[in-house]
């Protein structure tokens, strides 16, 4: 026998009894108004502040980088379809929804995040399609030069 499978067999009956998961003791905070010094009365920087995903962790200042992206994918949008890269938005497009589903799994919740991340996917969902249809549209319009090539 194994010394970890002899250490997990001693420690099985800790955790049958369940000693690392009783429940919290009640207080009566919570049939206590919020009005006198709860969170009502706090500002919204301060709530802000001492959220988990609030002004001081990176769970804000990521989301707030990456709408630089989301904005250079609009930007692109006045660019002509032959000079844009099918990869580069096809990237963008699977990170945007892939990290758009992942935020609403994570605990905390990141919101913000997820906006950002949802209109990435949708920015490079434009911009796929903008170069599909102009692969399209180049493909048709050499078959048709064959056909003209092929008639003369």
């Amino acid at each position: 026998m194994s010394p970890a499978s002899n250490l997990f067999r001693a420690a099985r009956p800790a955790f049958r009894a369940r000693a690392f998961f009783r429940p919290k003791p009640q207080t009566g905070a919570r049939f206590q108004s919020t009005a006198a010094n709860g969170p009502a009365s706090e500002s919204w920087f301060k709530r802000m502040w001492d959220s988990p995903v609030g002004l001081k962790t990176v769970h804000f200042w990521a989301p707030c980088m990456k709408w630089a992206l989301v904005l250079a994918g609009i930007s692109d949008f006045a660019r002509p379809a032959e000079k844009l890269s099918a990869t580069q938005n096809g990237a963008l497009t699977a990170t945007g929804l892939i990290w758009t589903r992942w935020c609403l799994i994570i605990k905390p919740k990141n919101y913000f995040l997820a906006a950002v991340n949802f209109f990435l996917g949708m920015v490079g969902i434009v911009q796929v399609s903008r170069i599909a249809l102009y692969h399209q549209k180049q493909k048709r319009l050499a078959a048709e030069a064959n056909a003209e090539a092929v008639k003369q």
